[in-house]
Formats: structure tokens, sequence, C-alpha cells
């Protein structure tokens, strides 16, 4: 299709998660003077930390630059895993036995954590256990993922399974795999229902948010801060940074250490039933092996395909990369070939160079980042850890508070070497390196 004909008629270059739950505003809300905690960023992060103090009893206020859960939190592609990038055996090699099961740990609490969060907060946002298929782009990274199927996970229970080539027609209708591992504890949850539900809960527990309230500075005055926002001073005892990719220049030290890194999104046009069900027969979250990611799914409605990736060399518009994100879609699934984009977006995923999330306090201003593209779960159950840390009920640190989190020399917040590095990638995934 030329790219002239790739966009429906109705085409909008923002979040298909919006159609149905636009991010809240709530720009005219009192600002206080003074607040217990002042948390920075309203996405998952924030408002799991916001539902832990407020709920012990501290005034909390939440403000983000634009509105409510306007970043990653409403653009991301609503899957749910394990959210560890490394491996058990490079984290071992690096910080011993004990840190590396810890971390791992953590990982798969973040899992645990989603799941009895929706169960115990009814949080109406059709979180399931769908499972992940993630395809071997090579012949020879089956063997790999075969590899690791046969071997337990020293921490998870993972209970995987592989899916040959032979019989990839019950995965997926493709032919550009070959075969795949399945994780059957992974989720998805629909973003159009998670943020806005958590916010009617951080709400209902007394928190006060305020949309479009940008923090300029955070300035130390006496036991607490003095911040300055674009609506005014507060002064905070506590404050938990709460940025993620979207960090920027307000604390130096967290920007030289969080990458932003564009992630581009596409949601397809309803697609023919039939078809639908013979390309995608299972309702599994999707990935593969690849370094640079694609990541997919059908919609909630099974109506529509959603599929994100790290397509371009350097940040670009959302109707530039929608371009790139059909033909690499198209070339997965041919017979999608003439279905056109109703929707294109991006968002800044937060990277650290050791590619794990970081936590931690200094004197009481926290912070909890760096996802590294696995955001839903982690950045809630941290979210949630940093809160309770705030609100002084946390006694044992989280296994991120105990590694060092370090930058680069030369690197100030911009990252110069994401073009670079792309190409690198992309050279690798066309060798299954």
């Amino acid at each position: 299709m030329n790219p002239s004909g790739l966009f429906a008629d109705d085409f909008k270059p923002q979040s298909y998660w919006w159609e149905t739950a636009m991010p809240m505003q709530t720009a005219e809300t009192d600002f206080p003077a003074e607040t217990d905690v002042l948390i920075v960023g309203a996405g998952y992060t924030g408002l799991n930390a916001a539902l832990q103090t407020a709920r012990t009893g501290m005034t909390t206020l939440i403000i983000d630059a634009e509105a409510l859960g306007w970043g990653c939190s409403t653009k991301n592609g609503g899957q749910v895993s394990t959210s560890i990038k490394p491996g058990y055996a490079t984290l071992r090699r690096r910080y011993g036995e004990d840190i590396a099961t810890a971390i791992m740990e953590e990982g798969q609490a973040s899992l645990d954590y989603m799941r009895d969060l929706v169960r115990d907060e009814e949080l109406d946002c059709d979180f399931r256990e769908t499972g992940r298929f993630h395809g071997a782009h090579k012949p020879h990274l089956y063997a790999t993922l075969e590899a690791e199927c046969r071997s337990p996970h020293p921490v998870w229970k993972t209970d995987t399974f592989m899916v040959p080539k032979s019989e990839m027609a019950s995965e997926l209708g493709t032919d550009a795999y070959h075969g795949g591992i399945v994780y059957p504890h992974h989720s998805s949850i629909d973003v159009r229902k998670y943020h806005p539900a958590l916010l009617a809960k951080v709400l209902a527990a007394g928190a006060v948010a305020k949309s479009h309230c940008r923090a300029l500075s955070i300035e130390r005055d006496g036991s607490g801060f003095s911040v300055l926002t674009s609506a005014g001073k507060v002064r905070a005892g506590k404050v938990i940074l709460a940025t993620n990719g979207y960090s920027g220049p307000l604390s130096s030290w967290h920007q030289r250490r969080i990458i932003p890194i564009g992630s581009y999104v596409i949601a397809t046009e309803e697609i023919d039933s039939a078809l639908i069900d013979r390309l995608f027969p299972t309702d599994r979250v999707l990935s593969d092996t690849r370094k640079l990611v694609y990541y997919y799914r059908l919609s909630p409605d099974r109506k529509r395909v959603v599929f994100g990736g790290r397509v371009s060399l350097a940040e670009t518009d959302p109707k530039k990369s929608a371009v790139k994100l059909h033909k690499s879609m198209t070339a997965l699934f041919p017979e999608l070939a003439d279905v056109k984009i109703s929707h294109s977006w991006m968002g800044f995923v937060g990277y650290s160079f050791d590619t794990l999330a970081h936590v931690g306090e200094d004197r009481g201003l926290y912070h909890a980042m760096g996802y590294c593209g696995s955001g839903v779960g982690m950045a809630s159950y941290l979210g949630m850890r940093m809160g309770v840390k705030a609100a002084g009920l946390e006694k044992t640190p989280s296994a991120f508070e105990r590694i060092s989190w370090t930058s680069r020399p030369l690197y100030y917040g911009k990252p110069w070497f994401l073009a670079p590095s792309v190409m690198v990638y992309r050279l690798r995934d066309r060798f299954g390196i």
C-alpha cells in the first residue's frame, strides 16, 4: 500500500486508548501551600505510591506537567510480564547470587502485585492471564529458546512450553517465525481502563491531583523541600519522583541516569473477524527475539491489531513511524497489507544503562524509574514500594536499592548515542546475534 492510502479516513495521531478515556485534566484543583508528600508524575508509579501514602493518612499531592496519565501510562501496549531484561546468569556475574536472586524475585513480585491489586481493589481493567508468545525470528534462536525452556529457571516457576514451526497455526497465522516459546503467566490489561480506575481509588483515598502543573525546581528547605511549580510553590515533607522517561532537567542527577527512548505504536482499523481468528487464534500478548523489539496484541474487543516497536534511528513524529510499523506488521502478516491505520502515537520509555529499574531515597527525596519498556507491572509495583517507604512502613529494602545506578561519561540527558545504537541492533537482528 502506498503511504498516501495507508491511513484511515478518520485517522488520529494519538493513542488509540484515548478514544474512550482521555487523560484527566484537573488544572482547576486548589493548590495547597503544604503537603506531607509531593509526587511528581501521575502515571502508574505515582498513583501506586499515592495509594499507599494517602491511606496512611499522609496529605498527598500529585502533580503532572500534562493531563494525568498523559505519558506512557495511557500509551503503552497493555502487556504485563516479569519485567526483568537481563537473564539470571548475567545478573549473577554482575552482582553475585544473592542480589541476582533478589532482583528476579522482584520481577515475579511485580507480576503478582498487578494481579493482586486488580483483585483486591476491584479495578475494572480486564486484567487477564493470557500468556505471551515469543517468536524466534531466526532458526537458530528457536534452539536458544528451547534450551531455556528445558532448563528450570533458578527463581521463577515459568511453566513455559515450546511451539514448533509445524504447530505455529495454533498460536499465530504467520510463516515469519521459526516457532517460539509461550510464557503462560504473562498477562494483559485494557489500557483504557487501568489508569482511570487506579486514579479513582487514589482520589477516593484523599489524595489531591493537579494536572498541567509542571515541577520547575526542588530545593531542600529545613527538614523538607520547597518545590516551585508552574502553579506556585509548595512545601513538602517528602518528594517522590515518578517521571521515568519524562524526567527531564528537574533533577540533573536522575536526568544523567535515565535515557528517554521513543516507543511507537499503531492501531489498525477494524478487521474482519474471520481474518482475526485465523491470524490470532489466541488472545496472547506477543513479542519476538529481535533486539529492536516488536510488541503487539489484539485490542481487548478482538477487532484491531495494536502493534508497537522502536523503528526510528532518531526520534520522529508518529505519522512517519506509522509507515515503518505498518511495513513491519505486514512483513509478519502479509494478509494485513491492505488494512489501514486508524491511530499512531509515541511515548518515551525510560531506560537505564544497565537495563534495570532503580529505586532509592536521598534524605526524603525518593525515586522509582528506569523500567526499560516493561513498565506496566514494574512501575505499579515499585511505585507501591516507594509509597510504603515514604510512609515509613518499609523495613526491607528493595533489591533495586541494593545496586548502584551509574551514568556514562558525556551523557547529560540527550541520548546522542541512540541512532548508532539502533543501527547496531538492526544489524544484529539481521543475523540473529
